[in-house]
């Protein structure tokens, strides 16, 4: 049974956290609706802008995390309220290392995630993700 849909739309809110460089293209840091934050991808990327992607991996993975928590937080979430995290890397080999500070940053919590190796990410960076919380 499909229900009705309701004349009236639930809201979208859109934010963007001051702790970080303000998006470069057409679209929000975060999305919030139903109970939920979606997170746009975060790459290695400092709050003044300057990209880390000829920094060492773990230096890029550790700004990548810091971003996240700072998505999180605008949305008055945090990492223990994550849902879905996908991970994106340009080098596959590199899996288990980002999994191991990954793990370090996340503690015992573990949510659903997807790892994709792919050929190239934006300013020549070597991992991005984007995530799913829940808001309350």
């Amino acid at each position: 049974m499909i229900a009705a849909r309701s004349s009236e739309a639930l809201p979208l809110q859109n934010r963007n956290s001051p702790e970080l460089m303000a998006p470069a293209g057409h679209y929000s840091h975060v999305v919030m609706h139903r109970g939920l934050a979606y997170v746009s991808g975060q790459l290695p990327v400092k709050p003044d802008g300057t990209d880390l992607a000829h920094e060492p991996f773990a230096v890029q993975v550790e700004q990548v995390l810091r971003n996240l928590d700072a998505c999180l937080a605008c949305a008055g979430t945090s990492r223990d309220r994550l849902l879905s995290v996908t991970v994106y890397v340009t080098d596959i080999a590199r899996w288990p290392e980002f999994d191991r500070l990954y793990a370090r940053w996340l503690g015992a919590h573990r949510p659903q995630r997807a790892v994709a190796g792919v050929a190239e990410l934006h300013y020549g960076c070597a991992v991005e993700l984007h995530a799913v919380a829940a808001l309350d």
